[in-house]
């Protein structure tokens, strides 16, 4: 039987501004890839931390069926967002521990939503630091930015 794994990143060039999101996904026999499937896209204005939740979402709904999954992302934020912070979220009506609405709540409960379908078993890796399939999911994140760039500041990329 396979395992599930997918690698999230976000990327926003100024923030806010143009944002992308990338996800590599694989079903892994042991050490072998049985399948593997990339996904990206963006948005025109956005923030770093709203590409990395879309990023989690877009992986978790691409799953057809409820799934075992790891999702492995380099963002504190997402991780520990979806860990820990959202338990007292939901419990005080999307609202912080301040009594302050929570930013990207309405990613937050499409998050929630979307892994209420799963078993997700969630890692944190450094970003940048060469893991190769993180590397790859930011290279994605990158391409799925690129649209909504100017055409100047695309070209440098």
């Amino acid at each position: 039987m396979s395992e599930l794994f997918a690698w999230t990143d976000g990327a926003c060039s100024g923030n806010p501004g143009p944002g992308g999101w990338g996800v590599l996904m694989r079903a892994m026999n042991g050490a072998e890839i049985v399948k593997e499937r990339e996904l990206k896209g963006g948005e025109a204005q956005t923030t770093n931390n709203r590409m990395e939740l879309i990023a989690a979402i877009e992986a978790l709904e691409a799953l057809r069926r409820p799934s075992a999954i790891t999702i492995t992302t380099d963002s504190a934020y997402v991780k520990n967002g979806v860990t820990g912070w959202i338990h007292g979220w939901k419990k005080n009506g999307w609202k912080t521990a301040a009594r302050k609405p929570v930013k990207n709540d309405d990613l937050w409960q499409r998050l929630d939503a979307a892994q209420s379908r799963h078993q997700v078993r969630w890692e944190w890796i450094k970003g940048h630091a060469g893991h190769p399939e993180n590397e790859r999911a930011d290279e994605l994140a990158r391409a799925g930015m690129k649209p909504y760039k100017p055409a100047s500041k695309a070209a440098t990329d």
